[in-house]
C-alpha cells in the first residue's frame, strides 16, 4: 500500500537555506514540498490548499516563525488547520521558548543543523502527529500537562535554607 503524500511549507531566512533544505526534503518520494518567499504568499497557499507541516525560521525578516505561527494558528481560513510547525533558531533562549509555546510552535531545531537532521525531525513528526487542540479560536498542540510536577521531598527540602537535598528522608 502507497502512503499518502505529505506537503511540506518552508519559509527561511534565506533563499540559500530555503533551497537547501527543499532539495534534501524533495528527495523523499512521499513528500511535497512548496517553498515561500513571503509570509502572505504562504498564508494564501495554505487558505487554498493543505500543509501537513510548516518549517519556519526565528531569524525571518518579514515574519519571525513566532509571529507566523501565531497568525496561522489564528487563522480560521486555513484549509488543514492541524498542521504542525518546526521552527529553527540561532540560539535557544528563554524568550525563545516563551514564544514558541505562546504561539503554537511544536519543535525548535537549533542552527546551523545538518539538512539531513532535519529531514529526520520532518520524517518523525509526519509519522506521529501531536495532539492537537482543535476547539475555540487556536488550533495547534496540546501542551497542557507537559510539565511534570516535581517531587515533594525536592521542594521540602530546598525550603530548608541550605543547598544540600538530602539523599534520604530519614536522615
Amino acid at each position: 500500500m502507497r502512503e499518502p503524500v505529505k506537503v511540506v511549507a518552508i519559509l527561511a531566512a534565506s533563499p540559500a537555506l530555503s533551497s537547501i533544505l527543499a532539495a534534501v526534503l524533495a528527495a523523499t518520494p512521499n513528500l511535497r514540498v512548496r517553498v515561500f518567499e513571503s509570509p502572505i504568499a504562504l498564508q494564501t497557499y495554505m487558505r487554498l490548499s493543505p500543509v501537513d507541516l510548516l518549517v519556519s525560521d526565528f531569524d525571518s525578516d518579514p515574519a519571525p516563525a513566532d509571529s507566523l505561527a501565531g497568525m496561522l494558528r489564528l487563522d480560521e481560513r486555513v484549509m488543514r488547520r492541524e498542521f504542525q510547525i518546526i521552527a529553527l533558531a540561532g540560539r535557544v533562549t528563554a524568550a525563545v521558548k516563551q514564544a514558541s509555546i505562546g504561539n503554537g510552535i511544536d519543535e525548535v531545531i537549533v542552527k546551523p543543523m545538518s539538512p539531513k537532521y532535519l529531514l529526520e525531525r520532518v520524517l518523525s513528526r509526519l509519522k506521529q502527529p501531536a495532539p492537537q487542540i482543535t476547539a475555540g479560536p487556536y488550533q495547534g498542540p496540546e501542551r497542557r500537562g507537559r510539565l511534570a510536577a516535581a517531587p515533594a521531598g525536592v521542594l521540602a527540602a530546598r525550603r530548608l535554607g541550605d543547598n544540600v537535598i538530602p539523599l534520604f528522608r530519614d536522615r
